[in-house]
Order: structure tokens, then C-alpha cells, then sequence
């Protein structure tokens, strides 16, 4: 997708973007310097995308980008231009939780919270490309993502019970998401 330039003044060059979050088209201008999470966290009031180490270390910044996840904190909002971006607050179907979110509750996968958002979309990401992880993958997939608070046994069980219900119920596969967007 093609992106314009111009120049605002003092305040130097913008760029516009267009992109997808959580279902809705978005079209934004934006200094080329701003990162994603401060795009999504600033711009857009999606507040669940935390910001912790700004240098792509801990995981808390963590969305999903054209269904890959991805730390917000390393990508430029320009970079996701013409791209699908989903974020934690996208999870939940209305007043239903998707299963990683109930997962986490029901199996204690999460302590203060802080990088309970960057966890749940880490997660997903993987259970979108592999329905079925051991506990080798999902810590794998997970060690880019720091917890202070827990000893990360909960959170792999979590992710481990929420795969089996996706599986089962087809609730927060790729092809409800897919099919929830389109209206059907």
C-alpha cells in the first residue's frame, strides 16, 4: 500500500497510514518516528498494549500483525501500514471472553496483570499457526514474554487449556475471528 509524505511545518514530516485494528479501518497521519504501541496506546486509547521496556525485552507491547505476534515497542506505526493489527481489548466477543482470557482466570495464569496482555496475544499467535503446542512450544513461543510475579507453570497450563478449547468449541480459531469480522 502506498504511503505520502508531507510537510506540516514545524512540525516536521507526517505520513499517513492506513491500517485495520480490531476489525476497524483506521487512516491516521503520524510523524514517521512513532512507534506502534504509542500509535495504538496514544492515538487509538487501546490502553490493554502496555508499555514496559521499550526495547523489545519484555513482551507487555505485544499484538498481533497480519496474525504474527509482535512487540509494538520495535515496529513503526508507518511499518504497519495496510496491515491487520489486533490487540488484547479485540479477544473478547462482547460480554464473552475469549478462551486464552479465561483461561488465564480460571488456571491463575496471571498475578498484577502488567504482562498478562502481552502473554494472551503471544499466546494466540500461536494457537492461530499451531493448534495443538506442547509445553516445549508454548514456552518457546512464551520466552519472549517476561512475568516478574508467577513461575510461568500457570501461564502454560492456561495456554495449554485454552488450545483444547479452541480446538473443541472453534471459538477463537482463525476462521471464527474470520468469520465474526465479516458479519456471519
Amino acid at each position: 500500500m502506498k504511503t505520502f509524505l508531507r510537510n506540516e511545518g514545524k512540525h516536521g514530516m507526517r505520513q499517513t497510514i492506513k491500517l485495520t485494528v480490531n476489525g476497524a479501518s483506521r487512516e491516521d497521519d503520524v510523524e514517521p518516528r512513532m512507534l506502534l504501541v504509542h500509535y495504538l496506546r496514544d492515538r487509538l486509547n487501546l490502553t490493554g498494549t502496555h508499555v514496559g521496556c521499550d526495547t523489545g525485552q519484555c513482551g507487555a507491547c505485544t499484538v498481533l500483525l497480519n496474525g504474527e505476534a509482535v512487540k509494538s515497542c520495535m515496529v513503526l506505526a508507518v511499518q504497519a501500514n495496510g496491515a491487520d493489527v489486533r490487540t488484547v481489548e479485540s479477544l473478547a466477543q462482547g460480554s464473552e471472553y475469549h478462551p486464552i482470557q479465561q483461561a488465564f482466570w480460571d488456571l491463575h495464569g496471571l498475578q498484577c496483570g502488567f504482562c498478562t496482555p502481552g502473554m494472551m496475544m503471544a499466546a494466540v499467535g500461536l494457537l492461530k499457526r499451531n493448534p495443538h503446542p506442547s509445553d516445549d512450544e508454548i514456552r518457546e513461543q512464551l520466552e519472549g514474554n517476561l512475568c516478574r510475579c508467577t513461575g510461568y507453570q500457570n501461564i502454560v497450563a492456561a495456554v495449554r487449556t485454552a488450545a483444547d478449547k479452541m480446538v473443541s468449541t472453534g471459538v477463537g480459531t482463525a476462521q471464527s475471528v474470520a468469520a465474526g469480522a465479516s458479519g456471519e
